[in-house]
């Protein structure tokens, strides 16, 4: 008992330690952004704000990820390739936010920062559960294809939160809530190591928060939502695809659902409308609720809660008993008030309109001759 305490306190004081780092970085980040010139201009239809906005938020979550992880974590040869594969994607980000690089530069150097901890830290989805259930064999084993596939999944998922990174505190919410899912089903199966770091980097999100949430003062930029992307991908791979059960297959897909499902949509959307899957449009899941009629709070609280769905899910997945029962229960009755909330929003924003449109119309319609004329 004593033992579990223990992780307990751990667990706890990873968080609050990266949070509290993270809430006092961010203002001294957010005037070097100032300083250095990177602000986010708003040019296109694709950007929600009015405003310049300074970018590079994302540091202050790295530096006190680093820090808490480096005092509290395990050191390992595998963790610490992955502090070097993100420290380059962090670099990256910084130029990034600073100077708008091309997507297929960017894409270049974040499968080396990818390939570090896959082919120095043995870090690799080495199987997964058959998806086959008619087949004799239980898992699927990739063998040397290992390597490809682990560093594709590890630049998918980075450039896939990158991507939902379209709304004040949209891609640090869902990062910290994928964050707070693995941590539980870190603890579920054992792995108190994985759990911790996974505790800074909730911590350090969540820490960043106040800043970023509608009307946000500062962004994460690209160094922050590729960073999280990042550690999430390889993250998900050192508890999850580890665990021989069905988890080693399902549990990631779940937990980051959200920016797969929007990746793997836009790039088809892309590719369909022949374009190249690299270039930006205005046909994201959160581009979509906006135009539906829903404001920025409404939207990013609608995907809040389609991913702690998904993270419910998941751990259902890594439960029995009772346990399970009782979350599933919780996820369905999340399900049912997120659909129903968003309905009755969109109809009522509907509504509105109409009788804007017939306001206008009636109004229009009242003209005096002359000004109808005119």
């Amino acid at each position: 008992m004593d033992e579990i305490y223990l992780v307990v306190l751990r667990v706890l004081a990873a968080f609050f330690a990266a949070g509290v780092i993270s809430f006092a970085l961010t203002p001294p980040v957010k005037r070097l952004a100032h300083q250095i010139g990177a602000i986010d201009v708003p040019k296109d239809g694709r950007r929600m704000h009015k405003k310049p906005i300074p970018r590079l938020g994302g540091l202050a979550i790295y530096l006190s990820f680093v820090a808490v992880s480096l005092f509290f974590g395990v050191k390992s040869v595998q963790n610490l390739t992955i502090l070097i594969g993100s420290a380059i994607i962090v670099v990256l980000g910084i130029f990034d936010d600073r100077n708008a690089l091309g997507a297929k530069f960017k894409f270049c150097i974040q499968l080396i920062a990818a390939a570090i901890p896959v082919v120095f830290g043995n870090l690799r989805i080495e199987l997964i559960t058959n998806p086959n259930i008619l087949s004799k064999n239980l898992y699927l084993e990739f063998g040397m294809l290992s390597i490809p596939i682990t560093i594709i999944w590890i630049a998918a998922i980075t450039n896939a939160v990158n991507l939902i990174d379209g709304l004040d505190g949209l891609a640090v919410g869902v990062s910290a809530i994928a964050c707070m899912t693995m941590l539980a089903v870190s603890l579920l199966i054992g792995e108190v190591g994985i759990a911790v770091i996974l505790a800074a980097l909730a911590g350090a999100c969540v820490g960043f928060m106040p800043y970023n949430l509608n009307p946000a003062s500062i962004f994460m930029g690209d160094t922050g939502s590729t960073f999280l992307g990042f550690m999430l991908a390889t993250m998900s791979i050192q508890g999850m695809f580890k665990v021989y059960a069905i988890i080693s297959f399902a549990v990631p897909f779940l937990i980051l659902g959200l920016p797969i499902f929007d990746t793997a949509f836009a790039i088809l959307r892309r590719v369909l409308s022949g374009r190249s899957p690299l270039s930006p449009d205005r046909g994201h899941v959160h581009h979509r609720l906006m135009d539906m009629g829903f404001n920025q709070k409404q939207a990013v609280a609608i995907l809040y809660a389609i991913a702690t769905v998904l993270g419910l899910l998941a751990v259902v997945l890594t439960t029995s008993g009772e346990l399970r029962a009782m979350i599933a229960v919780l996820a369905v009755l999340v399900t049912l008030v997120i659909g129903g909330i968003a309905y009755l929003s969109s109809m009522r924003h509907r509504l509105e309109r109409q009788e804007q449109a017939l306001h206008q119309m009636d109004s229009e319609h009242h003209l005096p001759d002359h000004e109808q004329k005119s």
